[in-house]
């Protein structure tokens, strides 16, 4: 190897790490931490959760044999190092980018991410099952799970932690502790750990608990079980992690994850135990960086930034859907003491800071735990309060047996917001937005609306407050909205009503939210063709203006359902199916939106290209449509 090459460009898999001197380490984890800070300037990505694993990533691979021992991150945000380590890094120009370098673990990528996620809480679950495969099939190498702890408050992390400890299943867990997830952590085991981290260190204290009985003679059984009670008593009062012992892991920390001697004493500890094990390991987010340091949480998902300052690289444009959302529901709560807002560790991101500044008491954050928000949204609108449960798409569908069971069978007014709906972009194939509108519409009791721009929005938002009949959301996309006015009072949108955007007599376009202004760009530039197209505002997905569409019906116009989510189940298809209970057949509709598969990372504008939602395609659908005998289906 070169000379002059740093400590970074000699290492294109974990071996050439284990060949490197262990004192070359902290030269190694700052060019790493300069290398993440640089590209990620240019890139956006999730800087501050990676400069915090830099040290524990490197002890990590140096220790454990990579892909043969198993490395699980949970959620994904914390593997950049784990890419570099594993000869990745020359594609970190591409990160996130249109068929470029994954922001998550990617099985595809490389033999070393053994585990997809972009969801937290799933690595324990995982792990539990890799583990017990090995097992099973006689195989002796280790099973490595890598936790935040925002995301061990998640349910399922809490589930799989009780089966690991119940089977006695070796399986070593490492607990990230970073004291934040994306917003800073909430709830008691938060606070537990936090009380872990002023503690004294747990080897210390148990060896001198030990040393103690042993000093106690052992006069007849009695006494013995005296001894033993007062241990349990006295490691109570005086172990740090005793949660996890009863849940019967060994635990060992807090360990110092900047110190490669703490890590290497405590990992080398953990692997010669013969059953479940934590380490417990303290970083800190951000580190290496002052920006970062100092606003962990802006650069959890940050955008392109100026290295010298930490400033963000914004472009003028809108307010986005989001800050829209806050404002309006702040400003309505404020008029109205039954309105409380819910989030699951996404008060920034949602846009709801704003509530909780003006109106803490009634924002309530539980932290990564979307079951719980709604089925706590349930509690709250029995009791008579109107909550509102702001969530992503994509992580409403972790909370779809509550949506059901506890919301919607009830018939219960909670209004769910529902952030990041439609393509998502550079967070890709665990982020993307598609199936809410199929999912959500099956359910009995609900209503789904979706607004065109940021000023019905607003009306959306009153619509859904002032609705008193059952569950009603509002599904809106991520990002700037359209630069529309906004209305000075706000009115309610009758329930299931359409509004059309541009006449035509030759075809119809229904489509709903930032489509509908490609609707009107392919239907001016047909109207240029002699070909006038009708675009409406489909705003309701459930329940359809049934008045409208039998009217559609009656004049025999070719319909083309235009959506930004799965084809399957979705809008379009609660179109064919209207018309087939009503028995109107030779009608031609062509239903266009996302397909059959998962789509990856990219920008907006190159993902609806890629899946056929562009002015172009849409013109080419109207035109054959108009020009076909056949039926569409």
């Amino acid at each position: 190897m070169g000379e002059n090459l740093m400590l970074i460009d000699q290492i294109k898999n974990p071996q050439d790490l284990k060949k490197m001197p262990k004192e070359n380490f902290p030269i190694l984890a700052e060019e790493m931490r300069n290398f993440l800070i640089k590209k990620l300037a240019v890139t956006g990505g999730h800087l501050s959760s990676n400069l915090g694993v830099v040290e524990l990533t490197i002890m990590l691979h140096y220790l454990f044999n990579s892909p043969t021992d198993k490395l699980i991150w949970d959620v994904g945000h914390q593997a950049y190092i784990h890419k570099i380590l594993t000869g990745r890094m020359d594609q970190f120009d591409t990160l996130r980018q249109y068929k470029g370098l994954c922001g998550f673990p990617k099985r595809s990528e490389s033999i070393h991410d053994v585990w997809e996620t972009g969801h937290s809480s799933t690595s324990l679950s995982a792990a539990m099952g890799m583990a017990k495969a090995r097992d099973l099939k006689g195989e002796k190498h280790h099973v490595v799970a890598i936790i935040g702890d925002g995301a061990l408050t998640g349910g399922m992390a809490l589930e799989a932690l009780n089966h690991i400890g119940h089977e006695q299943t070796r399986v070593i867990v490492i607990l990230n502790d970073n004291e934040m997830s994306i917003a800073p952590n909430v709830g008691a085991l938060h606070n537990y750990l936090g009380k872990i981290r002023t503690a004294n260190r747990y080897k210390k204290a148990k060896e001198d608990i030990e040393s103690l009985l042993k000093k106690i003679p052992a006069i007849g059984d009695g006494l013995a079980k005296t001894a033993e009670r007062i241990k349990d008593t006295m490691k109570y009062f005086l172990v740090p992690g005793m949660l996890f012992e009863e849940f019967g892991f060994t635990y060992l920390g807090p360990v110092n994850g900047h110190d490669y001697d703490d890590l290497e004493s405590s990992l080398r500890q953990a692997k010669k135990i013969d059953g479940p094990v934590l380490v417990h390991v303290i970083t800190k987010k951000g580190k290496g960086y002052h920006a970062a340091e100092s606003d962990s949480d802006a650069f959890h998902g940050a955008g392109p930034y100026k290295v010298e300052s930490g400033e963000f690289i914004k472009k003028a444009g809108p307010p986005t859907y989001q800050s829209i959302f806050a404002s309006c529901l702040t400003d309505l709560a404020e008029r109205d003491p039954r309105i409380v807002a819910i989030t699951p560790a996404m008060t920034s991101g949602s846009g709801l800071k704003v509530f909780g500044d003006r109106l803490p008491d009634r924002l309530m954050d539980v932290g990564i735990a979307e079951q719980h928000a709604t089925t706590m949204a349930g509690g709250l609108a029995i009791a008579g309060m109107k909550p509102v449960v702001a969530i992503y798409s994509t992580f409403l569908q972790r909370a779809y047996d509550q949506v059901i069971h506890d919301i919607c069978r009830q018939n219960l007014n909670v209004f769910f917001a529902i952030d990041r709906a439609g393509l998502v972009g550079a967070d890709g194939e665990t982020h993307q937005g598609v199936f809410d509108m199929a999912f959500m519409r099956v359910v009995p009791n609900t209503v789904l609306m979706m607004p065109k721009d940021e000023n019905e929005l607003r009306h959306m938002i009153y619509t859904g407050i002032q609705y008193n009949d059952g569950p009603i959301a509002v599904r809106y996309p991520r990002g700037n909205g359209a630069g529309v006015p906004l209305d000075s009072e706000l009115k309610e949108i009758p329930i299931g009503s359409w509004e059309v955007l541009r006449a035509g007599s030759d075809a119809v376009i229904l489509s709903m939210g930032p489509l509908l202004e490609v609707a009107m760009a392919a239907a001016e530039r047909l109207s240029e063709q002699d070909i006038e197209v009708r675009v409406v505002n489909a705003r309701f997905i459930k329940p359809l203006d049934e008045k409208m569409l039998t009217e559609i019906a009656h004049e025999g116009l070719p319909i083309i359902t235009f959506e930004e989510g799965s084809l399957l189940g979705g809008f379009g298809s609660s179109v064919l199916e209207y018309y087939m209970s009503q028995s109107v057949y030779g009608m031609k509709i062509k239903n266009m939106g996302i397909p059959d598969r998962f789509i990856e990372h990219g920008s907006v504008k190159e993902l609806l290209n890629e899946v056929g939602l562009t002015v172009d395609q849409l013109m080419e659908e109207v035109k054959g449509l108009i020009a076909s005998k056949e039926v569409y289906s």
